[in-house]
């Protein structure tokens, strides 16, 4: 008699992982983004690495927590993200989520700082203190219009992207 014998319903390691809906998904992909644009991506992935394991009993604290998250917030997909929380799958596939939205952002962050590098080089003395003094450098859209008027071509990076 083993282990998984007194504890019957769990999943075994051989199981294929289950699918999740495209309502699931936008939840997860809703997270996901959320942290990264918080800039909490590190955290947040070294909180769910650690919590993995806890996933099941972190779900039910989400459950006796509810009514009082509930209150506060208004949280429609609160349910699907407790349910999504209570299989080690579907952390995993969030921490997923996360690595890739916030490699993205790294590589956004790079190919702007890449332009503006650019951009500034064209512009003159006065201009570029008024810049560093006031600190209202142009956002990335504001700068692609700028260097297309400009006629300064985009600076690409070394790996295509």
């Amino acid at each position: 008699m083993g282990l998984k014998d007194v504890f019957p319903g769990g999943k075994s390691n051989e199981d294929p992982p289950e699918e999740v809906t495209p309502e699931q998904q936008e939840v997860l992909e809703k997270v996901a983004k959320k942290v990264v644009d918080w800039r909490m991506a590190v955290p947040a992935i070294m909180t769910l690495e650690t919590a993995k394991p806890l996933s099941f009993i972190g779900s039910q604290v989400m459950v006796f927590f509810e009514p009082i998250v509930q209150t506060l917030f208004s949280m429609k997909h609160y349910d699907t993200f407790r349910e999504l929380m209570e299989d080690r799958d579907n952390v995993e596939r969030l921490l997923q989520l996360i690595e890739q939205y916030d490699a993205d952002l790294k590589i956004r962050e790079k190919q702007y700082k890449k332009n503006l590098k650019a951009y500034l080089k064209r512009q003159s003395v006065v201009k570029r203190f008024w810049l560093w003094v006031t600190g209202r450098y142009p956002n990335s859209k504001q700068l692609d219009e700028e260097m297309a008027r400009l006629g300064i071509p985009p600076v690409q990076s070394q790996n295509g992207k």
